[in-house]
């Protein structure tokens, strides 16, 4: 087959009531475009109809559409990963199945990365998500901006544009945990953000619980900054001058005005203060070595159980696993 100009990677799970909507949508903003393209769909082990719904839309569109069936459920960032070695486009659209972000706003990527840039970032207008959500994404942001160079004003958008040369690099890079949108920046030469619109969820619910929201996170501070580190170590630096300060005080005073049974709580109160200070060194340390385990251990990032490729003769709508196979990110 031709290659396409533009390929649309769609990670999917449990989005059987926002898929119909999501294809005949997305088909006709892509016919619009005029341009040659492919649509990858992944299948993050989806417990519901979505699989069956993705393999009828591949049989409808044999030539322009492919769909990797996972075995299990790896997340976001895997679902995609595993598409972006499927991609064949010299332009790459990363678009959420839950139609938050409407597919008709892909226009205004292409816009940018036609313009010259070669990473262009959404950002939410009106963000139509919960309160706590809002706030907590802004915090991360703050934080991530101050311990890393990584300058982007909205991380969690998913709807973003990448030329090839940068998904080639995401492949080459085979980490086991990472943040897509942080990992293309860094490999980014001349990166934007534009405004996109951001809707209610139609259908469903949000698939990221607070401990994913989180460990996203710790994905993003600890993949690509060693400031926590360092915040962790400046710090035991000064609680180690300041408690050897008071040792000496309180020396010099039992030597003035002798034993004294008073402040014993004040001890234990900075004996509990230094004791949380170290777990907490613990655990950052803990990320990092964590992080160094999950690579050297080199098991497969993600198993995939079938995948129709575009331009493959269209199967029949059976719902079931065929073709198995296991293929890994090494």
């Amino acid at each position: 087959m031709a290659r396409p100009y533009l390929s649309v990677v769609v990670p999917v799970y449990n989005e059987e009531a926002n898929l119909g909507a999501l294809f005949e949508r997305l088909i006709l903003v892509l016919d619009a475009i005029g341009k040659p393209y492919e649509m990858i769909f992944t299948n993050d082990g989806s417990r519901d109809r979505s699989a069956l719904l993705l393999e009828q839309f591949h049989n409808r569109y044999p030539d322009r559409v492919c769909v990797i069936d996972f075995n299990g459920n790896f997340g976001q960032h895997m679902a995609i990963m595993a598409a972006f070695e499927q991609v064949r486009g010299d332009v790459v659209v990363t678009l959420d199945a839950d139609l938050q972000n409407p597919p008709e706003e892909i226009p205004k990527l292409l816009a940018g990365i036609e313009a010259g840039y070669d990473l262009v970032g959404g950002y939410r207008k009106d963000r139509r998500d919960t309160l706590f959500r809002r706030y907590a994404s802004k915090l991360i942001n703050s934080l991530r901006a101050s311990i890393t160079h990584i300058r982007m004003r909205d991380q969690g958008c998913m709807l973003r544009a990448y030329r090839r040369e940068i998904i080639d690099n995401i492949n080459a890079s085979n980490e086991t945990s990472t943040f897509i949108p942080a990992l293309a920046y860094s490999f980014s030469a001349n990166p934007t953000e534009i405004e996109v619109e951001h809707h209610a969820r139609a259908a469903g619910k949000s698939k990221y619980r607070l401990y994913d929201l989180i460990r996203l996170n710790f994905d993003l501070m600890t993949g690509f900054s060693v400031v926590p580190l360092q915040m962790f170590t400046m710090f035991g630096i000064v609680v180690s001058i300041m408690s050897t300060l008071f040792v000496v005080y309180l020396f010099i005073r039992r030597i003035v005005i002798g034993p004294e049974v008073q402040g014993v709580f004040t001890l234990f109160a900075i004996l509990y203060f230094l004791v949380g200070v170290l777990i907490m060194g613990l655990g950052i340390i803990g990320e990092y070595v964590g992080r160094i385990y999950q690579e050297v251990r080199r098991r497969p990032r993600f198993v995939i159980r079938r995948t129709l490729l575009a331009g493959t003769a269209p199967t029949g709508i059976s719902g079931q696993a065929s073709s198995r196979g296991i293929h890994g990110g090494d």
